[in-house]
């Protein structure tokens, strides 16, 4: 089953469709928090989660029932994916240095899950090399001579072809 990309509306519909795991479109509206969003605006996310796979649809009557026919943990798991494919270059050690530098777990929390592991501190690194160098635009003194260089040989070559 191949899982696309949500936007965060739909993301927002779709934790309310889990909960519901099988619904009319009535129950939505019910269900949904305040600022209710106008039926006409449920209906045409609802076209859309069945057009990319999320939800499936029967007909009674006059009216859909609906089924969230992607689990939530599935989904979970592909976000889990993208983010450590995008971002943390499919390291689940980056991850989990970012997730304990953080605080977002614990060392007792991660012995929890495998006891019999020593669990060492991790070397968290202080630094995102390409962030620094996007916050921190300073240039090297032999990065910026080496790149005059460069432009030098340009110019060099440019003439020659003259």
């Amino acid at each position: 089953m191949k899982i696309n990309h949500l936007t965060s509306a739909e993301e927002n519909l779709m934790k309310l469709f889990w909960k519901l795991e099988s619904f009319y479109l009535k129950d939505i509206m019910e269900q949904h928090p305040e600022p209710k969003p106008h039926q006409n605006t449920v209906s045409t996310y609802l076209k859309i989660l069945v057009e990319k796979g999320y939800l499936s649809t029967e007909k009674e009557g006059r009216i859909f029932k609906y089924t969230a026919i992607v689990p939530l943990e599935e989904y979970r798991k592909f976000l889990l994916r993208e983010l450590s494919h995008n971002f943390f270059d499919n390291s689940g050690r980056e991850i989990l240095n970012l997730l304990l530098h953080e605080n977002l777990i614990s060392q007792e929390t991660l012995k929890e899950f495998n006891p019999s592991a020593e669990t060492k501190p991790l070397k968290v690194k202080e630094e995102f090399e390409y962030a620094n160098e996007i916050l921190n635009p300073k240039k090297d003194k032999k990065k910026g001579k080496e790149k005059e260089k460069d432009k030098e040989k340009k110019k060099k070559k440019k003439k020659e072809k003259e």
